[in-house]
């Protein structure tokens, strides 16, 4: 269990304590963390590992400070970004004197050389090749304001921590050439990767409060049986049978094979009919 807590602008107070109450009411658990031997778990005590990796990088001359701003950026970039982190960054600072005088903050970003093709393969979603210096082009690795980006940081500690398998949501699937890559100029190989199909609602949108998603807290608040949900989730996965209304994740584990997994997206009633679930 590891605390991705770097954006520290976004972070609320408690918001890790409910996270944990709510995951061990689904009747989760896990073999490590808070506590463990490859500790601390939460990321805001791992920041020196953060930075000896981008000393690394750089003595490896694989980054160069760059203080474009967001606004200079989209006028410059020849085309927009397939994923979530806006358009391409087109190099304007990739051969800027390293001693000039910044405008601003500068961010850390990482050297995408020409022809960097990144194989891998994903156990939900099969194969991919990615160009990366023209579908990603060089990314951030620090921002401006000294938050380490998720990207950097996951590497480091998935490297770290010995993690042999990345599971997680489909958006991040585009992230993954980005770590597979960086994980090499680390001089390591990345782990293996699965990504799970959205839960979404009739528009596409994925699931969350502003999109009328009912947080996991309110279905434990009006007493809902928690295995009602997991078993809800395993259905909608392909992971249980129509007529299975109760289930424990334990009881998954068994009869688990990626090849059962949608591939989504899985459209579903935002509400899940809260209400009437009760028991």
């Amino acid at each position: 269990m590891r605390v991705e807590d770097l954006d520290t602008p976004r972070l609320r107070a408690g918001s890790e304590r409910r996270i944990l109450e709510d995951l061990h009411w689904l009747g989760m658990d896990w073999d490590e963390g808070p506590e463990g031997p490859y500790g601390p778990y939460r990321q805001s005590e791992r920041t020196a590992l953060y930075e000896a990796a981008l000393g690394l990088l750089d003595a490896r001359g694989l980054t160069y400070a760059c203080d474009c701003s967001r606004k200079e950026i989209a006028l410059a970039a020849s085309a927009p970004h397939p994923g979530e982190e806006g358009p391409i960054y087109p190099g304007t600072c990739r051969h800027a004197p390293r001693d000039r005088v910044f405008r601003r903050p500068p961010a850390m970003r990482l050297l995408v050389p020409a022809g960097t093709k990144v194989r891998f393969t994903d156990a939900v979603f099969g194969e991919h090749e990615i160009d990366l210096a023209t579908e990603i082009g060089d990314f951030v690795l620090r921002r401006g304001d000294g938050v380490f980006a998720y990207q950097l940081a996951v590497v480091v500690d998935d490297l770290a921590q010995g993690i042999t398998q990345v599971v997680r949501g489909a958006d991040l699937l585009s992230s993954t050439a980005r770590q597979v890559f960086l994980a090499a100029c680390l001089g390591a190989k990345a782990p293996s990767f699965a990504h799970a199909p959205l839960l979404v609602g009739s528009g596409g949108e994925k699931l969350a409060k502003r999109a009328r998603g009912i947080p996991v807290r309110d279905h434990r608040s009006v007493g809902i049986d928690p295995r009602r949900l997991v078993a809800r989730l395993a259905r909608a996965l392909g992971l249980a049978d129509d007529g299975e209304v109760r289930l424990a994740p334990s009881d998954l584990v068994a009869r688990f094979s990626w090849d059962r997994v949608a591939k989504g997206p899985i459209e579903v009633d935002p509400s899940w009919n809260l209400t009437s679930s009760l028991g």
